[in-house]
């Protein structure tokens, strides 16, 4: 028989899925505003993927990683672009993973890529957390 692994007690998933409608409530609404204004109270980071994206699967638990790492300080959402079609293409998203990090001021930077561990940190200290 196999193992069967107890979800009781298991936390809520750290990196919130986020849909157009609630992105224009809780990070930007683009429609409205053509300039960049966050609606957020903490730095956020979004990482756009696919569910079908290799390098998207890897990155994912180093996501949930860095958002219990940092918790209370940054906010963690994640957008499926075959989903959110509309919101990858107002980014402009060509290749999966993107991870837009948005400081509370100032605007935001897309980097591409499965990046690894210590450099999404690196980026999150300078640029979210200066």
């Amino acid at each position: 028989m196999m193992g069967l692994v107890s979800t009781q007690g298991a936390s809520a998933q750290v990196v919130k899925e986020i849909t157009k409608s609630e992105f224009t409530k809780k990070v930007a609404d683009l429609e409205k505003n053509k300039d960049w204004k966050f609606l957020g109270n903490k730095p956020t980071i979004i990482d756009f993927y696919a569910t079908w994206c290799g390098p998207c699967k890897r990155l994912s638990p180093i996501m949930e990683q860095l958002a219990k790492e940092y918790n209370g300080k940054v906010q963690f959402y994640k957008v499926d672009v075959d989903k959110e079609r509309e919101l990858a293409t107002m980014f402009g998203i060509q290749s999966i993973p993107s991870i837009l990090f948005i400081p509370k001021r100032g605007k935001p930077i897309m980097a591409q890529g499965a990046l690894p561990k210590a450099e999404l940190k690196k980026t999150i200290d300078s640029n979210l957390l200066k």
